[in-house]
């Protein structure tokens, strides 16, 4: 059986770091939860229902055979889009193993990957350590200022991305705007805050960070292609891959193969998608879920950035 594609609706976080840019007329908003188990789904037979609903029932019609075999009837991916004004947290993620070690059974990891939908002239994201960093080091310095003397900064330019392993400190820095791809979690060691006033849900977690830091972690830049028309996989792991689509000027032809869902996100612009039976106009920053059993589909011709994430086989 075979089901049609459907949009959902965002969640919103109003992080202290947050900005105007995916709301304007709410005083903050850091991050909009475009593809989320809890989303609401927006429009045919599951109008109303939560995409983790559809999961459980449509099973491998909706995730495909070998994404239940990794994640189950959980749907694996989190999808963000991010407004950073102010410098996020130094964090890190545990890997799978580390996860159920420190929070127990039914967690999972965190890889994620970024794509740079826009950067302010000089933003900048702090990536690792500098090399020779030692575990020393960071025991040393967890938790406080003098962790900025070990970090390594990176210049970052819209259509960059970079995909970020589990061990790997990092933080967002102000005038940027992400798009975040990661694995079904939300588990964040806070490393160190910019010595910001305390508030509820922005603890430090020194303990679990010293386990998980790695000295030697560190995610490598992609420059997106020179040329404006392009159809070019960004990165890929074995949770997730994301391709990015722009300008093209005839179809460009997908296919889930009945392996997995496709989550198409307009990063910018406006385009169109059609398959069997059924065609869709996406706007900035909605997010079209293309279920498994669709098979072939089709992005057409247009001035646009779309981006495709998807579980790899």
């Amino acid at each position: 059986m075979t089901m049609k594609p459907f949009k959902l609706h965002p969640q919103y976080r109003e992080y202290i770091w947050g900005g105007k840019r995916l709301r304007p007329d709410a005083e903050r908003t850091a991050e909009a939860w475009v593809v989320y188990e809890e989303d609401i789904i927006a429009d045919g037979p599951w109008e109303g229902k939560s995409l983790a609903e559809a999961a459980r029932v449509e099973k491998d019609t909706l995730l495909g055979s070998p994404v239940i075999g990794m994640t189950g009837l959980k749907f694996p991916l989190l999808i963000k889009i991010m407004d950073c004004a102010d410098w996020l947290s130094l964090q890190v993620h545990p890997n799978n193993v580390q996860v159920r070690e420190l929070e127990g059974e039914g967690f999972f990891g965190k890889m994620e990957g970024w794509y740079i939908v826009d950067a302010a002239a000089g933003a900048q994201l702090i990536n690792g350590f500098l090399p020779g960093t030692t575990h020393d080091n960071i025991e040393a310095t967890v938790g406080t200022r003098a962790m900025l003397d070990i970090v390594q900064y990176v210049d970052m330019h819209t259509g960059d991305s970079m995909l970020i392993r589990p061990g790997t400190l990092h933080a967002l820095g102000p005038g940027l705007m992400v798009y975040e791809v990661q694995q079904t979690s939300d588990v964040t060691y806070r490393v160190y805050d910019w010595d910001r006033p305390k508030k509820a849900g922005r603890d430090l977690h020194l303990k679990q960070a010293k386990q998980v830091l790695d000295p030697s972690a560190g995610g490598k830049k992609s420059i997106s292609h020179i040329s404006a028309e392009s159809s070019q996989l960004l990165f890929e792991c074995e949770y997730f891959a994301l391709r990015k689509i722009s300008g093209i000027s005839s179809e460009n032809t997908l296919d889930t193969s009945g392996t997995s869902f496709h989550c198409l996100t307009m990063a910018d612009g406006s385009g169109q998608v059609h398959g069997d039976g059924w065609e869709r106009t996406l706007d900035r920053f909605e997010t079209l879920v293309i279920p498994a059993s669709c098979g072939q589909f089709a992005v057409l011709p247009g001035e646009f950035i779309c981006l495709d994430a998807f579980v790899p086989d």
